[in-house]
């Protein structure tokens, strides 16, 4: 396969790539590099070409399908890590979808594969959430990121679009767990929300996309999750438990913030029926790989799509 991946320097994009370059595939990454490291996707790799800038940019999209001819496209690119830039937010998950869709329909690709967040929900009625539920988003990065998504559908393309649960791998640089441990290590205060998640280990990731990108396979709207919550709380006391913190007293516990969802755990029956997948590798398995990951790497950078929710009355 010919490949290109947008947002290929971020954790899912860096890790598929390193996948698809040992099973042989060529692969051009398209990133700005405003949440992904230019590092983890150098010059030099063979297979593997970089083109720095942004999907927003029509042109250097059309250079880059020119250029490679992908036979499948994987929009692994969004933006997020500020919720009050709705120009940013729009620009990336609204038109550079558009601009991708576009040019792979251009060029006839086998497969269009997008990442959803699984924010794209809103407040759930009923959990787990099944991929029929409504969508009501509540913030910028969830309002683009399904407007983006609705295009992929009405594209014509063969497209399949996972919503995700939170992803746990190689190079996680957003939410609780690497903000867990690097304020642990460094003896900083800590708070958790009374959210609710699941955690979907890489492995499952890529097991889930072997499946997808199969010739044949098929085609729509997906959860793509182990569907098990667990607390905020819950990954705090993984990651203390595992740099042996013991704190003097009870770690702060604060509401959601109004921008966040208070439970998020996806139905992924129908993911498991079409695609005979399902995930295996447990919290705990997964939180102690990353936290072992952390150990040897280091937290590069953290981000988030959330506005510090205020400390409790």
């Amino acid at each position: 396969m010919r490949i290109l991946i947008t947002g290929g320097a971020g954790c899912l994009g860096s890790n598929l790539v390193e996948r698809y370059l040992d099973q042989g595939h060529k692969v051009l990454v398209i990133d700005n590099f405003a949440t992904g490291n230019r590092e983890v996707v150098p010059d030099g790799i063979d297979g593997l070409t970089v083109m720095e800038g942004t999907v927003a940019d029509e042109t250097l999209v059309g250079r880059a399908f020119g250029g490679f001819r992908p036979t499948h496209v994987i929009h692994s690119a969004a933006a997020y890590k500020d919720p009050d830039n709705w120009d940013e937010d729009t620009a990336t998950n609204v038109a550079g979808t558009v601009n991708l869709i576009e040019a792979a329909k251009r060029h006839d690709v086998a497969r269009f594969v997008n990442f959803q967040t699984a924010l794209c929900y809103g407040p759930p009625v009923e959990v787990p959430i099944p991929v029929t539920h409504p969508c009501w988003p509540v913030t910028s990065y969830g309002i683009s990121k399904l407007a983006g998504e609705q295009y992929v559908a009405l594209s014509g393309l063969p497209f399949v679009s996972l919503r995700l649960a939170s992803v746990i791998g190689p190079r996680l640089a957003i939410g609780a767990i690497p903000t867990f441990y690097s304020r642990l290590k460094a003896g900083k205060p800590c708070f958790c929300t009374s959210a609710m998640r699941d955690f979907l280990d890489i492995e499952d990731f890529h097991s889930l996309m072997e499946a997808v990108m199969a010739d044949g396979s098929a085609t729509g709207v997906y959860n793509a999750g182990p569907g098990v919550g667990h607390s905020i709380k819950d990954v705090f006391d993984a990651v203390a438990a595992y740099l042996d913190v013991k704190l003097d007293t009870a770690v702060e516990m604060r509401p959601v913030g109004d921008d966040d969802i208070s439970e998020v755990v996806l139905d992924a029956s129908a993911t498991e029926a079409v695609f005979g997948w399902k995930a295996h590798v447990s919290f705990e398995q997964s939180v102690e790989k990353m936290l072992r990951w952390y150990d040897a790497h280091g937290v590069s950078a953290i981000f988030s799509h959330l506005k510090p929710p205020a400390p409790a009355d």
